[in-house]
């Protein structure tokens, strides 16, 4: 199968891209950076790209997460997504395979299945968050064949997760992403999937059928739990504890894409957090 991977040199894509080459397929990256420098908000530039690949497939790892910029990294969700929906439907494409998160899920008690609907909050910063997520979706739902990954969080190379990453700059007192802080150190609930887990069930989603799959490891967890694993691993020392939860930090199952085939070999952070990888 010819792949036009969207987000090639990103912490996902580094991953993917020769997991697809070894299992037979033809791969073409873009991105913002590499050997083919596109602008996936340049619409006509996005749409080019794309026919001259002439996929039978495109996987979507599409993100703006450098600055730590939500603004920026909603504005690819939605006018990126868009523009590169518009240019696989112009050029034939049925299969997308579309990188999404886990933890947009309305409030609730217990891991979060795909059945659950995406929280309908109006507030604040997190109400733009899942307005983006909302509008990636329908987006790449309009192609026949679309297959979302609603990834845990992403840690190993990379990632802000990773040993001298955003995290760790942040738990060794430098300011970080504005969500550091309020949904770690309490009794919130994470999933976490290493980048290489995710990357795997990218290369396995494209024989997916049609649909949203939880890519998470096997142990959701509250911040009393995972951070002290982070920090130990980091070497960085542990923010005060706090108290409360945010009723919609209720981590996710990965039950939908288990029953696929789908076997992270991270199951868990706990392990994972020791040895991220190179």
């Amino acid at each position: 199968m010819r792949v036009l991977v969207a987000g090639a040199t990103g912490a996902v894509g580094r991953q993917l891209v020769p997991r697809l080459e070894a299992a037979g397929h033809e791969v073409v990256g873009i991105s913002r950076r590499g050997p083919r420098p596109v602008d996936v908000l340049d619409a006509g530039a996005v749409r080019r790209a794309v026919a001259e690949a002439a996929p039978d497939a495109v996987v979507h790892q599409l993100t703006d997460l450098g600055g730590a910029d939500g603004a920026a990294n909603n504005r690819v969700r939605i006018e990126g997504t868009r523009n590169l929906v518009d240019a696989a439907l112009a050029a034939g494409v049925r299969r997308i395979v579309a990188q999404s998160i886990a933890w947009a899920y309305a409030p609730g008690e217990g891991p979060a299945d795909e059945s659950v609907p995406l929280d309908p909050t109006e507030q604040g910063p997190r109400a733009r968050v899942v307005a983006g997520v909302r509008a990636l979706e329908a987006a790449v739902a309009e192609l026949p064949e679309a297959v979302v990954l609603r990834y845990g969080i992403l840690y190993g190379p990379g990632t802000w997760y990773a040993p001298g990453g955003a995290v760790a700059a942040w738990l060794g007192g430098t300011a970080g992403p504005a969500f550091l802080g309020s949904t770690v150190a309490d009794g919130s609930v994470s999933s976490f999937v290493h980048v290489a887990d995710a990357a795997e069930a990218a290369v396995q989603a494209l024989d997916w059928p049609p649909g949203a799959y939880n890519v998470v490891d096997d142990e959701p967890a509250t911040g009393y739990e995972w951070l002290p694993a982070l920090t130990e691993a980091l070497g960085a020392p542990a923010p005060d504890r706090m108290a409360g939860r945010a009723s919609w930090a209720r981590g996710a199952s990965n039950g939908r894409a288990r029953a696929l085939g789908w076997v992270p070999a991270r199951p868990s952070w706990r392990t994972g957090f020791v040895d991220q990888g190179a």
